[in-house]
């Protein structure tokens, strides 16, 4: 039987180490090797990795707001995403993202949300959104691509319980400035899969959700890679273990 690698390598996606495997998924999984951490639940990582999204919408000021708080479930600490510029569902006003940009990656993100209808959300490349939303269940819920799948609700761990998105995304590629093929990704949420090879057409929630939102109602897409962004809107979210693996994938296949 053939390993996952090996059908991975198949694939063209050579860049994907060998422990890239359906395992490495799920709540405390480990960064795979070769991967970046990204958050480990200190201040001092979130000065050095990340920086506000000065986007239209911006009304915070650095140093970045957002807090570092006890872990509620487990020994350690968690980052809180309550800033309060943000307060009232002000999207975009003081959202986080990683100083370091993107193209093709494996993303490891683990979220806690404290109370009934907490609200946060993941964006890859700072572009598209993958929701975080307590009790929503539509293609604008929990763990969907935003407006373009259906929530997996159904592996949802619940509020006050950690949760985890584990991506293989891979961007949009362009020839001669036009774009070619749309971005792409797979998702485990919380280790059971729930997207396999699903495309992704534009950015939602216009000029204030993210890079291109703006752009021909979300659809011009650009040629430009993109930091993992973590969406601030005036509620409790917590987030911690978040690690980064830069990938090349040549072949238009994210399954893993």
């Amino acid at each position: 039987m053939k390993t996952i690698y090996q059908s991975l390598l198949l694939a063209g996606l050579l860049a994907i180490s060998a422990s890239t495997q359906a395992g490495d998924v799920g709540v405390g999984t480990r960064p795979i090797p070769g991967a970046k951490i990204m958050f480990d639940g200190t201040r001092q990582m979130l000065d050095d990795q990340w920086i506000y999204w000065e986007g239209p919408g911006f009304k915070s000021s650095m140093p970045i707001k957002w807090k570092i708080v006890e872990d509620p479930v487990d020994k350690g600490t968690a980052l809180m995403t309550d800033d309060p510029a943000a307060a009232g569902g002000k999207y975009g006003a003081a959202d986080i993202v990683t100083k370091q940009a993107f193209r093709d990656f494996r993303l490891h993100v683990e979220f806690l949300i404290m109370k009934p209808g907490g609200n946060s959300g993941v964006y890859l490349q700072n572009r598209y959104e993958i929701q975080v939303l307590d009790g929503d269940k539509t293609k604008h819920g929990l763990g969907a691509v935003i407006n373009e799948t259906e929530s997996p609700y159904h592996a949802y761990n619940g509020v006050g319980k950690w949760n985890t998105y584990d991506i293989l995304f891979r961007a949009a590629r362009f020839k001669d400035g036009v774009k070619v093929e749309r971005a792409m990704l797979t998702m485990y949420f919380n280790g059971i899969k729930v997207h396999t090879n699903q495309p992704i057409s534009q950015v939602w929630g216009g000029p204030r959700s993210g890079i291109d939102g703006g752009n021909d109602g979300g659809k011009g897409i650009t040629d430009i890679p993109g930091g993992l962004k973590l969406q601030a809107e005036g509620h409790d979210v917590r987030y911690r273990n978040i690690w980064i693996k830069e990938a090349d994938l040549t072949a238009p296949n994210t399954d893993f």
